[in-house]
């Protein structure tokens, strides 16, 4: 038997999974791009309890939108498969993701019997904020595997500009030709991180400033995300730099300022 039907068959067979979705309602009245809660849950079968995976999903969708909808969970699914995700693709719906990720785990305990540890995944999206015609998403997840040191964590903005009906980077945000000035007033910021942190000059060799521009465009604000691993080590956590509205005067469009 192949390893890829062998692999069909534990799908099929001993990875029966569990699975409930609830219905959504409304979030936001009728302003806006209108939103509502995607809940799901699966947990392995065909194990002992405290060792069955589980996939926990809290995700957002927008009725009106199908393409935002599949953009999120497009994203949430490629988070899913870590930092390292650059030849992989991610699964193509939430029980496509649970299958592969219980297929894992059972391999997992079947290479080293002993740990006790049950793989789990939680992939979740909420509103971070919403003003001036924009909404915010927050994208979180989180995959631990039985065997590893600790679980990934990762976290992204999802920016939609409700006046274009589209998601919007960075990049998108920025006026035309200020990317140096944007990278100088986020250099301060770090520099600010760095002071309020504590850190000598060995950590900030060891841990510059990525080029990382995962934004939350707020309104007194912008808020810039790194991920474990970016500028400091995991035990640091998620660092979060803030560069205030009055330095991205000139250099950020107005749209994005809380016009």
């Amino acid at each position: 038997m192949t390893t890829s039907l062998r692999h069909a068959v534990l799908l099929g067979v001993g990875l029966a999974l569990y699975g409930c979705q609830a219905p959504g309602t409304a979030g936001n009245g009728d302003r806006g791009i209108a939103y509502e809660p995607v809940e799901a849950s699966f947990t392995e079968s065909d194990c002992l309890p405290a060792r069955c995976a589980t996939v926990t999903i809290s995700a957002l969708r927008f009725p009106a939108s199908p393409a935002l909808s599949d953009r999120l969970r497009r994203h949430l699914l490629t988070m899913a498969l870590g930092i390292d995700n650059g030849e992989q693709r991610p699964a193509e719906s939430w029980e496509g993701f649970a299958q592969a990720f219980m297929a894992q785990a059972e391999a997992s305990r079947r290479l080293v019997p002993e740990l006790n540890a049950a793989s789990q995944a939680r992939l979740e999206a909420s509103v971070y904020a919403r003003h001036d015609d924009l909404l915010i998403v927050e994208l979180d997840s989180y995959v631990y595997q039985t065997g590893q040191a600790h679980g990934l964590p990762l976290t992204s903005f999802m920016v939609i500009d409700e006046r274009l009906g589209r998601v919007v980077n960075a990049e998108d945000m920025l006026m035309d030709g200020r990317e140096a000035a944007f990278r100088e007033a986020l250099s301060r910021a770090h520099r600010r991180w760095l002071q309020q942190t504590g850190a000598d000059e060995s950590f900030a060799d060891d841990w510059p400033l990525s080029d990382t521009l995962n934004v939350a465009p707020l309104e007194e604000a912008w808020v810039i995300h790194y991920n474990v691993y970016e500028i400091a080590p995991y035990a640091a956590g998620q660092p979060e730099l803030r560069i205030p509205a009055d330095e991205l005067t000139g250099i950020v469009e107005a749209r994005y300022l809380g016009d």
